[in-house]
């Protein structure tokens, strides 16, 4: 009695209490706690959420297979009465197993579905189980189920037996992928494509390294080039694939993983309403396939437009992917590779499993029909007339079976012989000794085709995937496009939502100025760059009333690292110094942080400025105040004859003397180098950054050709928001008087016809092939002498060869051309053009933007602007002075390139 009150004792201490009568447990709330959720914890994770490795499947979908197994006689069954018959396994709810079914459904793997099993395009969802059938597909039927490798347990009630995994010899969780939220840990493996998973087995199979990446059955665009092999820490990102229909009209055909039309449709109306993007109307057109247009108002860029699609709205989505499986009932962190090596290893070992237990079976064939031939072909069933007892006639045919088994691979037992009694007596009377024989002989010929395969089993898994592969490939392309995407700037595509004013005498900028003078359009997220009457500078973000300074002369919206715009600028240095000029960029800069353009000195003043987009020049005239002696009060100056430097540079020096006024005489033409623009064929955008092949170098004027297969032609602008056509099969650098050559086919004549051309309307689309569905582009060529050859159908005929400068005249882009030939053409292809010389471009000295910050020499430019002063009556220039002023500046050009006065930015 006292050990059972210091037991009750030592129990109320860990919070239980045991009564005398019922032996009951009461624990207390932190007990059941404590315990409890670990207990939780770890059914969650084994029962619910985490797929185990061995066959991909979760508890749920496990039983739900083995219940369509168990119904299984080659018809559609209900959803709800396969629903119905899992429960016998599953311990849950009708509703979570006929949602998990569907899901596996609409992987369109392992279920053959029939009726509305709803839309992942659309989300719309399945209807009810009653109205819907299933049935597994061959594929699930000849990969997923052996009962004769299965192990397995009790059902949850004790009822049933069913499976702890099922025999998959597939990477199937690869395949379909899985997604689960677990207590304290997740998983979120993406779908990879059928094919290239039987190719990355084969390969590891073979010892070869291999790479995997997710495919969706949505589609769309992908980067997976931080993957990471889907372990944490890796990122996905999804594109919508959006084309261009016509000027004022996008169009989306497959959407990113993960979305659905509803929900992208969504986002791209939310992100209108705020202003992020400008679009007029949607439509969605979606069935079978993914067909959303939107439609653009006017003076809206498409191409704008759908990087801004991809930085506000859904059109781009990125996925953390993280692999966590179940292997020996623990969770494990693994990556792809290792899950599909794993997978692997266990399609070999099931595949050596069954194969033992084939040839175990054949052998076991194979020792009974020898048994039974010598029971029959010796007559040892005579032997057992006279036996009146059971033993004695066991006993009888083991004797006569002695003499005839020293063949046999193993001893004859028991059951062997009562077998043998068995037999019918038709079945002997008709027994046909050379039958038997075949039927030996051909089992032995499978027995050692299955030892050969053990022998040679990594071979024979090899030769099991491509079966796979030949038999449930047809459909399973990847669907996804593999692509590198380039950073999108969201202050460099999101629609001006906003309108910019400005207070310029009291100093003040925003939206909400609008009694105030007008600035431009703007989006709430751009800098605004700011230039006062005191020489300061400074850039703050756009908001909707800011205090930036008192005198304000220019006022803009600010493109970072942008060198293509250059400021010229006059300022005088503090309250009575000399004045000096300047030509500038601003790339960098710390957001609202005050610059000094000036010296820095106290009263400094500028006499003129001006903001120029694409570097231009213009020539301005000085005034000066008529004090003392003066002689040259007015002169005229070019800011093309000054370089290009950084902002903090002092410049050039003006005149020491007062200025009374800075004139605009007239407008000049950019300095600027023209720009070098490559097309990065990975991302399929422009850049100016020297990715990929080189197009040339582009002034103002200059336009790129686009070609495509469809016979679209158009000259265009270069923009690096640009995006291409999938089927563009020329880009290079436009010039103007160069004939585009062609071979096509007419669909509604049905022959060949050869044009040339030129670009008769610079940035309009023009077809230069017939509108015919059945018309298609066979060549094209760029090459002023373009020379192509003609295979015909006829192996009779010779290969014709034709100079396509000398077969027809340059035409108009509609014309129908001249008629290749009346035969046959099997193909058509270029060869290499004939020798021509083109025309030497004028070479233009244009100015280089030059990053250092230099300190100009402090040389008098009245006298470097005397030679293009303009003669007067009140004020001109002897030969003799001219002559000087030559010299003067030749000397100090000199002297300037030689300057050591020089100092480097800090942006």
């Amino acid at each position: 009695m006292s050990e059972e009150i210091n037991e009750n004792e030592e129990n109320q201490e860990e919070g239980i209490n045991l009564t005398e009568e019922n032996q009951e447990t009461i624990t207390k709330v932190t007990g059941m706690y404590k315990e409890w959720f670990l207990d939780y914890a770890s059914y969650v994770i084994l029962e619910r959420a985490v797929p185990a490795v061995d066959d991909g499947l979760k508890p749920v979908q496990r039983r739900i297979l083995h219940s369509m197994k168990d119904l299984d006689d080659g018809r559609y069954n209900k959803v709800a009465n396969i629903v119905g018959h899992t429960m016998q396994y599953h311990p849950h709810g009708d509703a979570s197993i006929a949602d998990a079914m569907v899901q596996i459904g609409q992987k369109e793997l392992l279920i053959d579905m029939q009726g509305n099993w709803g839309n992942i395009l659309t989300g719309d969802r399945a209807a009810a189980s009653r109205y819907i059938e299933a049935r597994l597909s061959k594929f699930a039927l000849e990969v997923v189920f052996n009962p004769k490798t299965t192990k397995w347990q009790a059902s949850y009630d004790g009822r049933k037996k069913e499976p702890v995994h099922l025999p998959v010899k597939f990477p199937l969780l690869l395949a379909q992928g899985a997604e689960g939220i677990a207590v304290g840990l997740s998983t979120k493996i993406l779908p990879h494509n059928f094919i290239e998973l039987i190719d990355a087995s084969i390969k590891y199979l073979k010892g070869r390294s291999f790479k995997i990446l997710p495919d969706f059955l949505t589609g769309g665009i992908a980067d997976f080039s931080n993957y990471n092999d889907g372990k944490r820490g890796g990122k996905v990102r999804v594109r919508a694939k959006i084309s261009q229909l016509d000027k004022k009209t996008l169009v989306i055909t497959e959407i990113p993983f993960g979305t659905t039309t509803s929900t992208l449709i969504d986002s791209i109306l939310k992100a209108n309403d705020k202003g992020k993007i400008k679009i007029k109307r949607i439509e969605d057109n979606t069935a079978a396939e993914v067909e959303i247009l939107i439609h653009l108002p006017p003076s809206v860029s498409p191409d704008k437009t759908i990087d801004a699609l991809y930085a506000f709205t859904s059109c781009e989505t990125s996925i953390s992917p993280l692999c966590c499986i179940i292997e020996d009932n623990t969770p494990l962190f693994i990556g792809v590779s290792q899950m599909l090596k794993i997978s692997t290893d266990n399609t070999v070992h099931l595949l050596k499993r069954e194969l033992e237990i084939q040839l175990n079976e054949l052998e076991e064939q194979w020792h009974f029909a020898s048994l039974e031939r010598i029971f029959i072909e010796n007559r040892i069933y005579r032997e057992i007339e006279e036996e009146e007892t059971w033993e004695g006639v066991i006993d009888a045919i083991d004797k006569g079976l002695k003499p005839h088994i020293k063949h046999l691979k193993r001893a004859v037992i028991q059951e062997d012989i009562i077998r043998l009694t068995e037999i019918r007596i038709k079945k002997i009377s008709k027994f046909d000794i050379d039958k038997a024989k075949q039927f030996i002989e051909s089992l032995e010929d499978k027995i050692a085709g299955v030892k050969h395969s053990l022998a040679n089993l990594i071979d024979f898994a090899i030769d099991y995937f491509k079966n796979l592969k030949d038999k449930f490939g047809n459909d399973k392309e990847r669907k996804t496009e593999i692509r590198i995407f380039d950073d999108i700037v969201a202050t460099k595509v999101a629609m001006n939502n906003a309108k910019l004013y400005v207070n310029r005498a009291e100093g003040f900028i925003g939206t909400s100025l609008r009694k105030d003078e007008f600035v431009t359009d703007c989006s709430d997220i751009d800098d605004i760059i700011i230039f006062r009457r005191d020489g300061k500078m400074m850039v703050t973000k756009v908001d909707s009333k800011t205090f930036v300074g008192k005198d304000i002369i220019h006022v803009a919206v600010f493109k970072k690292k942008d060198k293509r715009t250059v400021y010229n600028m006059m300022y005088r240095d503090g309250k009575t110094g000399p004045s000096y000029m300047k030509r500038f960029n601003v790339t960098s800069i710390t957001r609202d942080k005050e610059y000094d353009l000036a010296n820095g000195k106290k009263g400094s003043l500028v006499h003129y400025f001006s903001a120029n987009p694409n570097g231009e020049a213009e020539v301005v005239t000085i005034n000066l105040r008529a004090i003392g002696t003066i002689k040259k009060l007015k002169w005229d100056i070019d800011f093309a004859d000054l370089a290009i430097k950084g902002r903090s540079v002092r410049g050039n020096t003006i005149t020491k003397y007062a200025i009374k006024k800075v004139e605009f005489k007239e407008a000049g033409v950019s300095t600027l180098k023209p720009r070098k623009i490559w097309f990065d064929d990975a991302v399929q955008r422009l850049n100016v950054d020297e990715r990929g092949e080189l197009l040339g170098q582009f002034k103002a004027e200059d336009k790129l050709l686009i070609i495509t297969q469809s016979g679209k032609a158009k000259a265009v602008k270069p923009d690096l928001a640009m995006h291409f056509e999938d089927d563009m099969i020329v880009l290079e650098k436009w010039i103007p008087n160069k004939p585009i050559s062609a071979i096509y086919y007419d669909g509604e004549k049905e022959r060949y016809f050869v044009k040339r051309f030129v670009i008769e309307s610079p940035d309009k689309e023009e077809i230069f092939i017939s509108e015919h569905p059945k018309s298609q582009l066979e060549i094209v060529a760029t090459d002023y002498r373009p020379v192509a050859e003609v295979t015909f159908s006829k192996r009779s005929l010779d290969n014709l060869t034709v100079d396509l400068e000398d077969f027809i005249a340059v035409k108009g882009i509609k014309a129908l051309g001249n008629q290749l030939t009346t035969e046959k053409i099997k193909q058509v292809s270029l060869l290499d053009p004939l020798p021509y010389s083109e025309p030497e471009e004028e070479k233009v000295e244009d100015v280089e933007v030059v990053d250092e910050e230099v300190v100009e020499d402090k040389l008098p430019l009245d006298i470097i602007a005397t030679p293009t002063i303009k003669n007067s009556s009140t004020n001109s220039l002897t030969d003799k002075k001219e002559k000087q002023a030559a010299s003067l500046k030749k000397a100090i050009k000199k002297k300037k390139d030689s300057s050591d006065d020089s100092q480097t930015s800090l942006f």
